[in-house]
């Protein structure tokens, strides 16, 4: 008796999936959507003691940089790029940091704006997404003058930041702005100059540019300290807060595939590229050894992590993901 039930129920199923399939019909074919072209806005933060970092995308840049990578060969970089899964034309981060010191908002490097392209001039933009304005910005702290972190400084032909002090090395300053060194410079370094004057020009003017010489305090808990050879005046920023660190290394390095593993690697933007190599092994021996936060402006965005020693080189540790504290 079970079983003729179990088939005459198992008969009913049937009949009535099949008369169900019978009457669904499959609804009409759509075109597929577009591709989506915007990622995310471009700001990732975290806390150091009780200092806010927010790090700013400007956005990214393209460099063949097998061809700039110097004291290396096309050929070599290219096979470590490999590695990597990435080739030249290698997509470059442009990153500027944000600092909430609690009684001070400061900014580090401000992106390229207008003056190296159309895929950068985003920071502004992402410090808005990140729930700030301009007009708070307190101090803007230029690791050095290159047009990629100081383009930010004008928004059209007006300050970008009208409240606040800028600083930087005097020795940077000395060099781009002075109009005899541009005068001297090959024709291709000339818009170098052109773009730290147009800069910083309007922040001189209203004296709010404050060049400083090497290792300075800047406010309470973050301090200037000299690391000169990309530039002539480049400089590094460390906050510390309750026992933490981060450093700002600016242009201590520039393509992490290629010179983690070999910090001896240059590149042709390098001013003394002996010295930019010096100040780079020493960098990266120190954050190893201690074990604190770097933050780059060339690393792939954020571009904040750690560095583990291996062999004669340095292994990248991202920051692992985590909501704001």
């Amino acid at each position: 008796m079970k079983l003729a039930r179990l088939f005459r129920t198992g008969a009913f199923v049937l009949v009535a999936a099949c008369a169900g399939t019978a009457l669904w019909h499959p609804p009409a074919a759509h075109a597929a959507a577009p591709l989506a072209k915007e990622q995310a806005p471009g700001f990732y933060r975290l806390m150091v003691g009780d200092f806010q970092v927010t790090a700013l995308s400007d956005g990214t840049v393209a460099l063949p940089v097998d061809q700039l990578l110097t004291r290396t060969t096309p050929a070599q970089v290219k096979k470590i790029l490999a590695r990597s899964h990435l080739e030249s034309p290698l997509e470059t981060s442009v990153n500027g940091y944000l600092i909430n010191t609690g009684s001070k908002l400061v900014l580090v490097d401000t992106g390229a704006a207008a003056l190296f392209g159309p895929t950068l001039g985003k920071l502004v933009a992402n410090l808005k997404a990140a729930g700030y304005q301009p007009e708070q910005v307190d101090e803007v702290y230029i690791t050095h003058l290159h047009p990629d972190h100081v383009g930010g400084l004008l928004a059209g032909d007006k300050p970008a930041f009208p409240n606040a002090t800028v600083r930087a090395d005097r020795h940077d300053a000395d060099y781009w702005l002075s109009q005899s060194n541009m005068d001297q410079a090959p024709a291709d370094a000339k818009d170098f100059f052109k773009g730290a004057m147009a800069s910083l020009n309007p922040y001189i003017a209203a004296g709010k540019f404050k060049p400083f010489d090497g290792d300075t305090e800047l406010v309470p808990g973050i301090r200037a300290q000299a690391a000169r050879g990309h530039t002539a005046g480049h400089s590094i920023f460390i906050a510390e807060s309750k026992g933490q660190k981060i450093v700002f290394w600016g242009d201590l390095m520039h393509v992490a595939a290629v010179q983690f593993e070999n910090p001896s690697v240059t590149i042709q933007f390098d001013t003394d590229s002996k010295a930019a190599a010096k100040e780079r092994r020493k960098a990266f021996a120190d954050a190893a050894h201690h074990g604190y936060l770097v933050a780059g402006a060339h690393l792939a965005f954020p571009g904040i992590g750690r560095l583990r020693a291996q062999g004669a080189g340095y292994v990248w540790l991202p920051v692992n993901y985590a909501p704001p504290q």
